[in-house]
């Protein structure tokens, strides 16, 4: 990528790249663009040694060349993370630099999913599992939208664990460890 830095006089006399990099991270890094993702850091930064000064403003604008590592949240991808809230109407979960949410119908199996709000879990009424923070996930990104708050775009993402093979990981053991159970059983079965 390719941007202008602006260096403020405070900062003249220290080494030109560090400078660079604080400027960029303060700038990007946490950054939601609706083309490009969310940017987790900056890195790889080459910036000009000439600087040009506008009237009226005593700093320096330089020219920077950097890489950038960015989140782009896909529909249908299947991501990993730790439940970090809740909620009555659902869990969020840290997937990446964001927070998604996994609405409590879309939780588990059960068609009805409890909240106790004392524990902060949810809870399978039927299959008594539960959900809660420090929890870690494998979920199905279902929805992902861009939204303006004020002067910054924010992103918006929906997960799923109501599929195979998806939801607390101790849940996708328990179905591994029962699926080489019947595995076994159907073999010894065989003469």
């Amino acid at each position: 990528m390719e941007d202008h830095i602006r260096i403020p006089p405070s900062r003249f006399g220290e080494p030109l790249e560090k400078v660079a990099f604080e400027e960029l991270w303060g700038s990007y890094v946490g950054r939601v663009e609706r083309d490009v993702g969310v940017y987790v850091a900056v890195f790889d930064i080459e910036v000009s040694r000439r600087g040009v000064v506008i009237f009226g403003d005593g700093a320096t604008y330089n020219r920077v060349r950097f890489k950038a590592l960015v989140f782009t949240p896909l529909v249908n991808e299947v991501v990993e993370g730790e439940v970090v809230r809740t909620e009555e109407f659902g869990a969020f979960v840290r997937v990446g630099p964001i927070e998604a949410l996994v609405h409590r119908t879309q939780m588990m199996e059960d068609n009805v999913v409890l909240y106790d709000k004392q524990s902060g879990a949810f809870v399978g009424e039927r299959s008594r599992r539960r959900l809660g923070r420090g929890d870690i996930v494998r979920a199905r990104v279902v929805g992902v939208s861009y939204v303006s708050a004020g002067n910054r775009d924010m992103v918006r993402v929906s997960l799923t664990l109501r599929q195979p093979m998806l939801g607390k990981l101790e849940w996708i053991e328990e179905e591994l460890g029962g699926s080489k159970k019947k595995a076994q059983a159907k073999a010894q079965q065989k003469p």
